[in-house]
Parts: C-alpha cells; structure tokens; sequence
C-alpha cells in the first residue's frame, strides 16, 4: 500500500465531447500530407497517392475529395502558384512547405469545390495551418486566401461582403 496521498482527479470539462474529425477535413489533412511529400521529394503522384492510402485513419477519409485535392493540387500547381502569387509576399517556393500546401488546397477548393462555400474552404485551410503549420501560418493563410477568392468567385465574395 502506498504512504503518498492519492491525487485528486480533475473535473470533466464542460461542454461537447471533443469533435469526431469529419470525412472531408480528413481528406484535407491527409492530401496536405502528400503535398508537403510531394514538395520536399518531388516524388511521382502515383507515389504519394499510394504512401498516404497507407496511412492509419485514411480509411476514415472522403476518398474522392482527397483525390480531387491531391491529384488536382499536383496536376495544377503552377497555375495555382499563379494565383496566389498575387497575394503573397515572396515566391511561392520561398513559404514553408506546410503553408505552400495549405494554400495550394485552399486555393483548389476555391476554384474547383463549387459545393464548398467559399468562407467553409478558407476556414478548412485556416484550420490546417493551426494543426500543422507554425505559429502564426494561420493568419497568412486567413489573408492570402481571403484575397485571393476574391478573384476565383467574385460573385460569392461580392454578395457575402453585400450582406454584411
């Protein structure tokens, strides 16, 4: 029998249970994974398509999203470079591979991910930059794609400022 008194147990937080990570955000998680892969290695997409359906939790992804985003980010990533290249600050090659991929997916779902809202695909890319990136990444992303959505659905951001 231990001499040491036992330490109190801290109190259950209030509130909602931790959130269950969605199908959609799961696929961004891991199609930002094989990008950062895919920007340091410059491996084949083939190969990083086939490195991340390896991955524990990938069977609790939105298969069809993460292709889109994965393949779609590899396929067009100069003409989404040139995209955001308005709205940054230096050479997209110069950002931290976390932020690059993060704004490439965020810059993809922009153009192509009609079904997103624009404000849901900026705080998806919002979201990943706090989970991955560094410490501040997060308001980089917040600027750049607020920016650069103006361009890619001016229709959307027009009515959304309207509204406010």
């Amino acid at each position: 029998m231990s001499t040491e008194p036992s330490k109190p147990t801290p109190p259950a937080k209030k509130g909602r249970p931790p959130a269950k990570t969605s199908p959609r955000r799961r696929s961004r998680e891991l199609a930002l994974q094989g990008l950062y892969q895919w920007l340091l290695s410059g491996d084949e997409a083939a190969v990083v398509d086939a490195h991340m359906r390896e991955q524990e939790g990938f069977d609790k992804a939105d298969r069809t999203h993460f292709d889109a985003l994965l393949h779609g980010c590899i396929a067009e990533a100069s003409a989404l470079d040139a995209v955001l290249a308005r709205h940054v600050d230096r050479r997209t090659t110069q950002l931290s591979p976390i932020e690059h991929g993060v704004l490439l997916i965020g810059a993809y779902e922009l153009k192509h991910c009609i079904d997103v809202p624009y404000r849901v695909a900026i705080n998806e890319a919002v979201e990943l930059a706090k989970s991955f990136g560094g410490t501040d990444g997060h308001k980089y992303v917040n600027g750049v794609l607020d920016k650069a959505a103006a361009d890619l659905r001016p229709l959307e951001v027009q009515a959304a400022r309207a509204a406010r």
